[in-house]
């Protein structure tokens, strides 16, 4: 198996998309550590994975203090006797618009998603670097941190950050052969089964029939078992020379995501004076403003709902 041997940690794996990824992981032969606040789920999960023939402890605790982040680290070293794939999946959503956003909401937010991703892969990282024989950082983004979208100042801040990390990690990792990539996941989660533009793909996956093929193909939108594969690949020893990559999964569609680039570059002698940029800005730069949030194409007939 291609992570025969292999041991890894995933935050947020009691259920849904961190569950998918504890589970191919354990497939391919990793030993996981599964991590959730919930006791239950989080047995369940470890349970599932021993069922399946694989080998998976539990660590239940809110992803966010350095304590946990050490605990993850330190159960799969005396449990497994290493670590080599760390994949940050934990999060929270405190959704709502900027006015009524209350601090607890944008800081629960941010703890969990932001500085629970710093404070794990500080722990994970300390020990690759002790053990000398390189690892895997995957973090989970989001389309929102890379587009923005409404009511969700806290998460796209989160998700943006991380992606920031990833890339300064990227460049400090290198010597000590530790990769570190973003992936974007697309999948029906409990988040998106609440969002009507989703509800015939929601609703097939929910009875067990294929999703059509306008949201996995045009949309890139499909299970969570879609997202896992990419875990695990990243976490292999033949993604060894991709890091610092953003990469957009779902369904069946793949993308790389650019890094940030200047849309357009203009010079002025002198400067740009408020005149200059008042006169100037209508035909030189306007037509290169870029878009914001995400954009959907039409919903087909079909799968409009009532």
């Amino acid at each position: 198996m291609s992570l025969d041997g292999k041991v890894a940690i995933v935050t947020g794996s009691g259920r849904g998309l961190g569950l998918a990824y504890a589970q191919e992981l354990a497939r391919q032969g990793a030993s996981v550590v599964v991590n959730d606040v919930d006791a239950d789920a989080t047995a369940d999960a470890v349970a599932a994975i021993q069922a399946a023939g694989g080998r998976a402890v539990a660590v239940v605790a809110p992803v966010g203090p350095t304590e946990t982040a050490e605990q993850l680290v330190n159960t799969a070293v005396e449990r497994f006797g290493r670590l080599d794939i760390l994949v940050t999946n934990a999060g929270v959503l405190r959704d709502t618009v900027l006015w009524k956003m209350s601090d607890d909401d944008f800081d629960t937010v941010i703890n969990v998603h932001l500085r629970g991703t710093f404070t794990t892969v500080r722990a994970a990282v300390r020990q690759m670097r002790q053990a000398g024989a390189g690892g895997r950082i995957i973090c989970i983004g989001s389309p929102t941190g890379q587009r923005g979208t409404f009511g969700q100042t806290n998460y796209a801040a989160a998700k943006a950050g991380i992606v920031g990390m990833v890339r300064t990690w990227a460049l400090e990792l290198k010597r000590a052969g530790i990769t570190a990539n973003t992936v974007v996941p697309v999948a029906a989660t409990a988040m998106t089964a609440t969002v009507p533009y989703f509800a015939a793909a929601v609703r097939a996956e929910a009875n067990g029939e294929p999703m059509p093929a306008f949201f996995r193909h045009d949309l890139g939108f499909g299970t969570a078992d879609d997202v896992a594969g990419l875990i695990a690949f990243l976490g292999s020893d033949a993604a060894a020379a991709v890091t610092g990559q953003v990469i957009g999964v779902g369904g069946d569609r793949i993308q790389i995501w650019t890094h940030p680039e200047a849309a357009l570059t203009a010079h002025r002698e002198g400067g740009w004076s408020y005149d200059a940029l008042r006169e100037a800005w209508p035909t030189t730069f306007a037509g290169a403003a870029q878009t914001v949030g995400e954009r959907f194409p039409e919903l087909p007939e079909e799968f409009k709902t009532a």
